[in-house]
């Protein structure tokens, strides 16, 4: 099961932060090369524990539908979202916030399983896991950027 983790130091407040990454919003804005839009459950504003969104993005060539619940949640220390149904076999995307002389140092972990058993476990070293590891890159690059200006204010 590959785990990727990722740490993104943001000059803004642990808050802001924490907000800005369960934002429906602007997930959105982070994943518009995927054309990837909220079609059910949550489909704008602040995601919160119980809750789950279904996600419509094309993804290789191919249109793929994901829903996800909100099954920890710690304001503003700490969230997790679980994959209900979608193509892996299972996903635990857990996300760590800590307040560190006045920023927020932002701790994602994302576990996976891949389907299809030897070839999935072929795809996650040959492409997945690094499509992956970019798709987050990308979506915290873009929650740096809301949080470092008042971008922030237009979906908190």
């Amino acid at each position: 099961m590959p785990i990727l983790r990722l740490k993104t130091e943001i000059s803004a407040p642990i808050d802001v932060v924490f907000d800005l990454a369960r934002s429906i919003d602007l997930h959105k804005i982070s994943t518009a090369h995927t054309q990837e839009e909220a079609i059910a459950g949550v489909t704008s504003g602040l995601i919160k524990l119980g809750e789950t969104v279904t996600w419509r993005a094309k993804h290789f060539g191919i249109w793929q539908t994901l829903t996800s619940k909100i099954t920890g949640f710690e304001r503003p220390s700490y969230f997790a979202d679980e994959m209900v149904t979608g193509a892996f076999e299972s996903f635990l995307h857990e996300h760590f916030f800590e307040e560190v002389n006045g920023n927020t140092v932002m701790c994602d972990t994302f576990s996976y399983r891949s389907p299809f058993g030897l070839l999935g476990k072929l795809a996650d070293r040959w492409f997945l896991e690094a499509y992956i590891r970019t798709l987050l890159e990308k979506r915290n690059e873009i929650i740096k950027e809301f949080a470092e200006s008042d971008r922030w204010k237009e979906l908190v």
